[in-house]
């Protein structure tokens, strides 16, 4: 019997895996196998992170926030804001609040400030 060559399937298949893989330290970027085993870990890890990451960010605005509004009045914290904001129906969300926490607190104790005074 003659010899059958194989297709290119297959190796076009491995092929692109290996380039998922080219970055990873050593088996896991040049066998098959656990370079199949690594990309399914990666993946998963990636699309949990991406939550954990939203999650992450919202807990640092919340506390930037919190820190600055605590210097400014004594008995006046993040949640009181919050819902103070909600009552008068100010839309800024967490990140926005958070960016002028820092970089322009002055504007930050005016808004709140204008809300204590006009509960």
């Amino acid at each position: 019997m003659t010899r059958i060559r194989r297709g290119y399937i297959a190796r076009r298949r491995r092929t692109k895996i290996r380039l998922f893989a080219s970055s990873f330290r050593g088996a896991h970027s040049r066998l098959t196998r656990t370079i199949i085993q690594q990309k399914i870990r990666a993946l998963v890890s990636a699309h949990r992170d991406r939550d954990r990451q939203k999650r992450n960010f919202r807990r640092l605005w919340v506390t930037r926030i919190n820190a600055v509004i605590r210097e400014s009045t004594v008995s006046y914290s993040y949640s009181r804001l919050i819902n103070n904001l909600y009552k008068r129906q100010l839309l800024l969300n967490r990140k926005i609040l958070a960016q002028i926490a820092i970089l322009n607190r002055n504007c930050l104790y005016m808004i709140s400030n204008d809300i204590i005074k006009s509960k």
